[in-house]
């Protein structure tokens, strides 16, 4: 499709595809002319992805620029380059940041035994601990233990899913993937919050 078929096909303004362009995040079309390219499905792709990171997850155009770029040239070791696109990620934690963590160290036990713990998402645990216990809601043992057990499960079903054979595309849907669906999990858990007390109001009236 010609440029304006992208336009036409994303809802992106032509003057914001011609600047993503310029800037590397959109790779060029295909020259078939002096001033002609044709652009395909994988440009869609990509500002489906640009878009969801600047609209849904409010990230900084420099951070989108790097999860494009470990998308379209990958470390060697996915893993790296997985959680280098996942870290890029908000909340943000400074680039510099290193531990210790002990809140956080002391929940990601919990978790599992193979988790990395100078990892981006160690700090923003151990900043979202911090400031539970702030207010007087530090997490329990037993909260702690039954949250791990279900983010497990729900963690072993997400990386079933993640595609094999292209680590660019595996870096893509994860990232799409945390973005989209980390807001799905928090609306979830507020609904089943409502349902819970709403039958616990309805069961004590019973009575």
């Amino acid at each position: 499709m010609r440029i304006s078929g992208l336009v036409e096909r994303t809802g992106v303004p032509l003057a914001t595809v011609k600047y993503y362009l310029r800037e590397g995040l959109l790779p060029p079309g295909r020259a078939v002319g002096a001033k002609l390219s044709l652009y395909g499905e994988e440009h869609v792709r990509r500002l489906a992805l640009i878009r969801a990171l600047r609209d849904t997850a409010n990230l900084p155009l420099a951070r989108v620029r790097t999860i494009v770029a470990l998308i379209d040239e990958p470390a060697d070791d996915l893993l790296e380059s997985l959680g280098r696109a996942v870290a890029a990620l908000p909340p943000a934690v400074a680039d510099d940041r290193q531990g210790p963590y002990p809140r956080a160290e002391g929940v990601a036990r919990e978790i599992g035994p193979a988790i990395d713990p100078g990892s981006t998402a160690m700090a923003q645990l151990e900043d979202a601990l911090a400031a539970a216990e702030s207010v007087g809601l530090g997490i329990s043992a037993e909260r702690a233990r039954l949250y791990a057990q279900h983010l497990r499960a729900m963690a072993e079903f997400d990386i079933a899913q993640v595609p094999t054979g292209d680590r660019g595309r595996a870096i893509e849907y994860s990232v799409l993937g945390t973005a989209i669906y980390e807001p799905v999990i928090a609306a979830m858990r507020r609904l089943a919050h409502q349902d819970v007390a709403r039958s616990a109001r309805d069961d004590a009236g019973d009575r």
